[in-house]
């Protein structure tokens, strides 16, 4: 059970760099996931086998929750979405293993998927629009809200990072203070319920994610378009 979400010890150094827990289990995760990665596209076939016809039904459901958000092609965005989704939900889960307390209850890394989504969201919103373009929706729908505009970038990455931290790092802590006073079996139902609550925080990131990115896109895009022409029929001739 960690003592602070804030301080926490360092396993070891690499150098002058101090190697904390979360560190060590998310360089295992992102290793687990890129080793998965290489071996199931090393071994496509035309006719899938269980584990590759699971893999593109969940391709399919982050495409068609991507397409249905961004309201665009989502192969640019697939991979982005569709890794912090993964890393998110298997991060949360990671808590099943005995002594493994999950990355996602750590605020730096919360901090580090957030600041990800928002160079992302710059990333995007620049490729689309272009630089000056994307600063121009900024300025939407008036000049005077570009400061307004500027502090809802930061607050709703803050927002991003604070929403997943609070009920990850709480349910840890929950549980561990259920097991210390209750024993082993009492919380294996706010285990389940954790579990869930990790599930539902790993897809309200992505979505999010894919708020903003799509925000950033169609902005841009609206910026641009011409205003609509009166319509000829309407039109009335004076007299």
């Amino acid at each position: 059970m960690i003592d602070s979400p804030l301080a926490i010890a360092p396993v070891f150094h690499l150098g002058p760099v101090p190697i904390t827990q979360p560190v060590i289990a998310t360089w295992i995760i992102m290793a687990l996931m890129s080793l998965f990665s290489i071996v199931l596209t090393r071994r496509l076939k035309l006719r899938p086998g269980k584990i590759q016809a699971t893999v593109e039904l969940v391709t399919g459901a982050i495409d068609q929750q991507i397409g249905e958000v961004v309201r665009a092609d989502p192969a640019p965005y697939r991979a982005l979405i569709g890794t912090i989704f993964l890393f998110i939900f298997i991060a949360d889960w990671s808590s099943l293993i005995p002594g493994v307390e999950p990355p996602t209850a750590h605020v730096e890394t919360d901090a580090a998927l957030a600041l990800i989504v928002f160079a992302a969201t710059l990333y995007h919103g620049v490729r689309c629009n272009g630089l000056v373009g994307y600063l121009k929706t900024f300025a939407q729908p008036s000049w005077v809200m570009i400061p307004l505009n500027l502090v809802e970038q930061i607050t709703r990455t803050f927002s991003l990072f604070v929403r997943l931290f609070g009920n990850i790092m709480s349910g840890v802590f929950v549980i561990g203070i259920v097991l210390s006073l209750a024993g082993l079996l009492v919380p294996i139902p706010l285990m389940a319920l954790d579990l869930l609550t990790g599930a539902v925080q790993a897809y309200i990131f992505a979505i999010l994610a894919c708020v903003f990115i799509g925000s950033a896109v169609s902005e841009g895009q609206a910026a641009r378009a011409p205003a609509a022409a009166p319509d000829p029929s309407q039109a009335r001739s004076n007299p």
